[in-house]
Order: structure tokens, then sequence, then C-alpha cells
């Protein structure tokens, strides 16, 4: 249980908005090349204009290092036009300048502080052990200690981020409520109604190179009886083919160069339990000279090339299973579908999914990214926003924002 926007009365508060709309970004220019997840936190920062509070975003782009690690700046204009109103930019988030404009705002202003994780503090606080972590902790550094003072409440939208510890997403709640917002809200109770009350059949599909933490989720899935069937494809696919005997050739040396080979024994185990409700390809598509040439997959011939998609055969076997399906989880998109040859298996399941009369839900990451440029994202019941975090969650991890969300329940619910 969470506390939510109903529960609280923000007339003349000052709320704190915590939400994760690290985007696309061009290099070059600086421009926002996708504003999906600007979009998505629109309904929590409306109710609370609409609520008369007083609202501060804290975000992120990127991380140190990578090359789309920038300021807010567009962010703050791509959300003004998204929201329909002025979301005042103030490059700084515990200076002087970030704390007057704090406390001078009126009901219904809207400001976007720089980028939290220009803080050092921010990004070297996300301990991967966040059992050892505790909101009072967090609530010691900087940025936590100048900005709580300053807020009534804490809203947190950041679904995305879920999975990570760091300060300004859970160190707040040591000082005040901390409130879902209604993106979190949303996430939350799909991908766990997916998860816990699935209608049946229910079929998840995962691909992708991420192929640990998919197989995290399919262990999950698995033992605790929500999937009835689970698709494979990608790398996913090559592990557990290499584990049911099948001679990849190359396809193997790239398992092993993404520090996977491990995955081949909990493919085995899986395998072992779970035999009939796992589904492996019969067909791929391999890359010769950068063509697609298909090839049905036989135990007794080695694959000389590299796999970068699945056949036209279990294209249709993998169609054929989602279109009975009742309800659909998918991640990960089936091949390297960046390439025009490589595509086809990732669009013709995701047109699948989009067709199927059953309850459908995609991670996010590269596979949303698919949905939209193929132009299925809309008739997809649920692309969720996050990526990493989608995955913890499916895979029965706890997620430390969810986890401070539930204690904060329990501290201020009347």
């Amino acid at each position: 249980m969470f506390l939510t926007l109903d529960d609280f009365d923000f007339e003349g508060k000052r709320v704190v908005l915590r939400v994760d709309i690290n985007c696309p970004i061009d290099p070059n220019t600086g421009e926002i090349l996708d504003d999906k997840r600007i979009r998505e936190i629109k309904s929590t920062i409306t109710e609370l204009i609409n609520k008369n509070a007083k609202v501060v975003i804290l975000a992120h782009q990127s991380r140190p290092g990578k090359k789309d690690f920038t300021n807010l700046k567009n962010h703050a204009r791509v959300l003004s036009e998204v929201i329909g109103k002025e979301v005042k930019y103030v490059d700084e988030v515990i200076g002087s300048t970030a704390r007057e404009a704090i406390t001078n705002m009126k009901e219904g202003d809207v400001i976007l502080l720089e980028n939290v994780r220009f803080y050092s503090e921010e990004v070297l606080s996300d301990w991967k052990k966040w059992k050892d972590i505790t909101p009072k902790k967090q609530a010691e550094t900087n940025i936590i200690k100048r900005l709580a003072p300053l807020f009534d409440y804490f809203v947190n939208d950041a679904f995305a981020a879920a999975h990570r510890a760091q300060p300004s997403l859970v160190g707040f709640s040591y000082y005040m409520p901390m409130i879902a917002g209604r993106l979190m809200e949303r996430e939350v109770k799909i991908l766990s109604k997916v998860l816990e009350n699935p209608e049946r059949p229910c079929v998840y599909v995962l691909g992708g190179a991420k192929a640990d933490d998919s197989i995290r989720v399919m262990k999950n899935v698995l033992e605790n009886g929500t999937a009835d069937k689970v698709l494979t494809s990608g790398i996913v696919a090559n592990i557990f083919l290499v584990a049911m005997g099948y001679d990849l050739g190359v396809n193997e040396e790239v398992i092993e160069n993404l520090g996977l080979k491990s995955q081949i024994e909990v493919a085995k185990e899986l395998l072992n339990n779970f035999e009939d409700k796992i589904v492996v390809p019969v067909d791929v598509a391999l890359n010769i000279n950068e063509e697609r040439v298909e090839a049905d997959l036989n135990k007794d011939e080695k694959v000389e090339h590299l796999i970068n998609d699945i056949g036209e055969k279990t294209i249709e076997l993998y169609s054929k299973i989602i279109d009975e399906a009742k309800t659909i989880v998918a991640n990960g998109p089936a091949g390297v579908f960046e390439k025009e040859e490589f595509a086809k298996g990732t669009e013709k399941l995701l047109k699948a999914i989009a067709n199927s009369d059953g309850f459908s839900v995609i991670g996010g990451g590269h596979l949303s990214a698919a949905a939209e440029l193929f132009g299925f994202a809309d008739k997809i019941d649920h692309v969720s926003t996050g990526g990493g975090a989608t995955l913890e969650f499916l895979a029965g991890e706890k997620l430390p924002v969810i986890e401070m969300l539930k204690e904060s329940y329990k501290k201020y619910k009347c």
C-alpha cells in the first residue's frame, strides 16, 4: 500500500516532486529526441497545480562520463509545452538562488532544478547493497539537508529509477510523507497485476541482450507459477539453445564476451524444471555479409554465422501463442532491429502483441523504442517507462523506492 495524491490537501503546500525524465538526447545539439517520459508525468504535475501546490521538480539526465550527461534547460522547455504552463528552470539544486526561488513561489508555480547527478553524492550514494541504506543515512546528504526544510510533502513519480537508492529518491522520506505520483501508482498497479494475478494463458516474451536480467524474470515467473509459456529470442534464446546442446559457434563467443556464460547453467536448471513452458526458436536469421539468411536449427549442425534475428517459422509459432494468450508481458527485442534486414522478428512479434485481445505490457528500453518505431506503441495496453526497474520488479526484487513508499504508508497513514 502507498500514500497517493488522494490522501493529502496540497493547497498552498510546497511539494518536492522526484521524476525520471531521462531522455534520449542528440549529443551534438542537446535536443530531446523522445519526450515520452516527460509526457508520462503530466498527470501528476497537472493535478498538483490544480490543487494549488507549489511544485519543485528534481530529476536527472544520464550520468557522469556519458555523452548525454547535460543540464535540464531543454527539459524545462519541453515540460512547459507538455503541461501548457511555464516551468521555471533554475540552474542549481542546493545553492542560495535555488532556495530563494523555492521560498518565493506562489501557488501553482512549477520549478525544475538542475540535474541532481551534477552532485557527486547523488551518484556515489547509489549503493547496490541497498539493504544497508536507510532513509536516515540518505537524509544526511547535503542535497536532502539543504532542501528538506523547505518542503511539506515528497511526491515520487520516478518509477524508471525505482531500483536505485540515491538521496533524491529516498532521502526526503525521513522528514516528510513520501507519496506515490500517478505514474508510479499506475506502473506498480499494472505490473503487480500481471505478476500476481494475470488472466490465463499468461505468456512472457523475453529477448534482448540483457539476458541475465531476463533470465531472472523468467526464473521468478516460472517458479511462482505466473507464466504459462515463456518465448525466448535474442541472446536469451541463444543461451537456452546452448544449454540444450546446440552448437552455436561464434554466437557462443558473444555470450562469453558479454559475461553471460554462467547463465548457461541457470538455463539448464530452468529447462530441467520447466522444459514444457520454455519455448526456443526453431529457426534463425543469420547475418552473412550483412544479408539476412534464414536457417533451421539442427543439433547436428554447427551455426557458422552470427544470429541476428529469429526466423520466419519461429515468428509464426510465437505469433500463434501470443494470439491465444490473455496476458502478454514482453521485454527486449527479438533481434538487431536497428538493422532493417533483421527487424522482422521484433516487428512481427510487436504486431502480434498489439493485435492480440489479451492484456499487453511491454518493458521500457529498446522494446518500447521499437514499438514507437514500428507504430505499435498506442496499441499496447501498457508501455512501461522503466527499463531496469521493470525487469527487477518482474524478477521479484525489492526496489528501494517502492520499499520506502510502503514504509511511509505505515508511518503516516491515519
